[in-house]
């Protein structure tokens, strides 16, 4: 994991889905397109928290589908995670904040990396490279609330 996917994954605690979503369409043929196209990966749980308090968790497609997942609650969880959760600055500031005091990157780089997105108040990033390159990542950012209704 390089910074640049602290970064993704605070991203993703503190704002949720909603930079993903253009509409409800589309969302559902990038699912379609992702889970026909996304081949081997190497996650091996299906539900991965992004904060400690497990409300907003990243959906490993993967190892969701091999246990019998359900694409259509996926996917209106995904909708509705972008409608729902309210994101805040505040709280990606603070995340980023306790990430910098314990990642095992400088603080230095760690200030380094958000300056410029600061600037442009937090925009939504890729997964680095390596990290692409390592883990083919392929997941939505849902509530956690969502996938047990």
């Amino acid at each position: 994991m390089q910074i640049q996917d602290v970064y993704k994954l605070l991203h993703q605690a503190a704002f949720g889905s909603e930079h993903a979503i253009p509409d409800a369409e589309r969302a559902r043929k990038w699912l379609e397109r992702e889970i026909a196209e996304m081949g081997a990966g190497v996650e091996d749980v299906a539900i991965e928290p992004l904060y400690p308090d497990g409300k907003i968790v990243r959906v490993h497609l993967r190892p969701f589908l091999a246990q019998g997942g359900d694409t259509e609650i996926l996917l209106s969880a995904f909708l509705r995670t972008a409608d729902d959760f309210v994101g805040s600055t505040e709280r990606f500031e603070d995340y980023w904040e306790m990430a910098t005091q314990r990642a095992h990157f400088s603080a230095y780089d760690m200030n380094s990396f958000i300056t410029p997105l600061r600037e442009q108040e937090y925009p939504a990033v890729h997964h680095s490279a390596i990290y692409r390159e390592t883990y083919r990542p392929a997941y939505r950012v849902v509530l956690t609330k969502l996938l047990e209704q």
